[in-house]
């Protein structure tokens, strides 16, 4: 068996493995800011937390033991030029569209495993946007989405690290360190030893083995993507990659993301070729199947559709905004969230935290707006969002909070 096939396979068995273990323990990012925000329940966040610190202790190790690098990936995570711009306003819009869409990129595939139409359309309409936002409208040009709406003015007042802009680095350069590795060794065991103190403090979350097992095997997953693409294997699929005429497209070092390879889901199917299957797409399709799979061992196959019109307009803004967003900030939830943090980089933090602020407003909003139907104005209800999380003063508050 030839190393593409090899590579692809791993890249779609162990996603089936998080696609399987995901819905079992309903390990969900919306899920989880929805329950910070609306119950004051950290057991998701910290969850997701935790499938964060076990792929950055995975980083770590692969970097200090000299397995691997991921100074150079797909996305360029670490790259010197820090557009910060565009991690801000892309992680917003996904955070706002993932909370319209009912769930981010991740959990709109488990949901089509587990027989949730709706999430099919979203799927389509984020893989539509994504596609246009990296490939030119028509044959003739290279007009894409991006540099037609964004790139001129998200990529502007960039702030330039020369030697990456992962913590390790930035505090490296700052220090004059010519070592970078050992503070990168160091920066991520100290983050990551906070991390797990905070997680674990949390006597409920202790408690939970769904969310222990749900946290911990999507670390371990993005882990061993990390591996796969960046080891002994990684080495050789980007060796044979450069004795074929036609190299599939995603040769280099990557873990698991799901915007980007929506869009080239979406050219596979528009242009069936075996070069155009990336190891995003096999993951893509392993987290579909180990949710469906899951569904029918569980018996929680469930079909499921809009019940208005205004569900379908909602959840068709959500998946715009995704496919946009997600493309934009180079991530989603788990691209940037947890694959690009893995990393320390700056720029996944900041989509990150960005993510997190777009989508716990927009769910403020939709609260208020239910609360005081007829009476809430968008506007009065987002000024009212930002005054409970302390981001306006109280005096501008609209509407009482319950």
């Amino acid at each position: 068996m030839e190393i593409t096939t090899q590579l692809l396979l791993w890249g779609f068995g162990i996603a089936a493995v998080m696609g399987a273990v995901a819905n079992k323990t309903n390990f969900c990012t919306m899920g989880a800011v929805s329950d910070l925000v609306n119950m004051g329940d950290t057991g998701r966040f910290r969850a997701w937390l935790f499938a964060l610190t076990v792929a950055m202790i995975g980083v770590v190790a692969f970097e200090a033991f000299g397995v691997l690098s991921v100074d150079a990936t797909m996305p360029p995570y670490r790259n010197g030029n820090f557009t910060w711009i565009r991690h801000i306003v892309g992680g917003v819009m996904f955070g706002v569209g993932m909370t319209l869409a009912s769930g981010c990129g991740n959990k709109t595939l488990l949901r089509i495993g587990g027989g949730n139409a709706k999430s099919l359309v979203v799927l389509l309409v984020a893989a539509t946007c994504a596609y246009f936002m990296m490939n030119p409208f028509h044959g003739d040009t290279d007009v894409t989405l991006y540099s037609a709406l964004f790139h001129g003015w998200v990529t502007a007042a960039p702030i330039d690290f020369t030697t990456g802009q992962d913590l390790g680095a930035i505090v490296a350069g700052i220090g004059g360190i010519e070592n970078v590795g050992l503070v990168r060794t160091v920066a991520g065991a100290i983050v990551a030893a906070a991390l797990l103190a905070f997680i674990f403090k949390s006597s409920d979350f202790r408690g939970n083995w769904e969310h222990i097992l749900g946290g911990g095997v999507v670390g371990l997953c993005v882990v061993a993507a990390w591996y796969v693409t960046g080891g002994p294997m990684g080495e050789a699929w980007k060796e044979a990659a450069d004795f074929m005429e036609q190299p599939p497209l995603g040769v280099g070092v990557q873990s698991f993301t799901f915007i980007n390879p929506m869009g080239e889901t979406l050219r596979v199917a528009l242009s069936p070729r075996m070069q155009y299957v990336t190891f995003g797409v096999a993951a893509l399709a392993g987290v579909i199947v180990g949710s469906f799979l899951w569904s029918l061992i569980s018996r929680g196959l469930r079909f499921e559709w809009f019940n208005s019109f205004g569900d379908f307009a909602n959840h068709f803004v959500g998946a715009v905004l995704m496919g946009v967003g997600g493309v934009l900030s180079m991530g989603c939830t788990i691209g940037q969230g947890i694959t690009g943090s893995s990393t320390l980089a700056l720029g996944s933090l900041l989509t990150f935290a960005a993510i997190v602020f777009g989508s716990a407003v927009t769910m403020k909003v939709q609260f208020y707006k239910m609360a005081y139907e007829g009476e809430a104005s968008f506007v009065s209800a987002l000024i009212t969002g930002l005054v409970d999380f302390r981001m306006l003063p109280a005096g501008m508050r609209r509407h009482e909070a319950f």
